[in-house]
């Protein structure tokens, strides 16, 4: 039985989740398979947007990338920046779950845990982000068990406060530390 490899990195920004694109669009996107020599067959365990940075894990293991994303109920936790002194009751509408638009129909999320944190420390993204003379930007922290498309991004838009930056600091047990933005690390397992 071939023995499977797992990875875990800091997906930088302006990358894309995968490792080839069919896209014809003008601009060539980043892939995956530029920041590692990844054995074949490897895959990512979710996405993460072209926008969105941050922990990404990969693994040669269709079974353990289903279990994660479908059927395992794991936390994905994600620090985000957002545009404007977002309000406790803004905070509160989050934790309860609010409406957003998904696959061209109206979509509750669920309840989750979401938090005001501290300005983390990460690396500097490739691309400027305003700062804050036009504004406060101040982070929360948001754990969700579902992962719709680009969910956090429309959830806190939502309640008035868009994301500026997004970054994926744990799935599951597996946190992201003080990972370097691109840098790849194989571990033993994923779950």
């Amino acid at each position: 039985m071939p023995t499977h490899r797992h990875f875990m990195i800091y997906k930088p920004y302006g990358f894309l989740s995968q490792f080839i694109t069919n896209q014809k669009k003008g601009g060539r996107h980043k892939l995956l398979g530029e920041l590692f020599n990844f054995p074949e067959g490897t895959m990512a365990v979710g996405r993460l947007d072209v926008k969105s940075e941050g922990l990404l894990l990969l693994t040669t293991d269709g079974k353990v990338s289903d279990f994660i994303t479908t059927r395992g109920k794991v936390e994905k936790e994600y620090y985000v920046q957002v545009d404007g002194a977002i309000t406790f009751e803004a905070v509160k509408q989050l934790q309860k779950g609010v409406e957003i638009g998904f696959d061209g129909k109206k979509y509750m999320t669920k309840s989750c845990k979401v938090k005001m944190i501290d300005t983390p420390n990460f690396p500097e993204r490739s691309k400027k982000i305003r700062d804050a003379r036009h504004g406060p930007t101040p982070w929360i922290s948001v754990t969700l068990t579902e992962g719709k498309f680009r969910q956090v991004r429309k959830m806190t838009s939502a309640v008035g406060f868009p994301t500026l930056r997004l970054v994926r600091v744990r799935v599951g047990d597996i946190a992201l530390g003080e990972m370097d933005s691109g840098e790849v690390k194989e571990v033993e397992e994923l779950i």
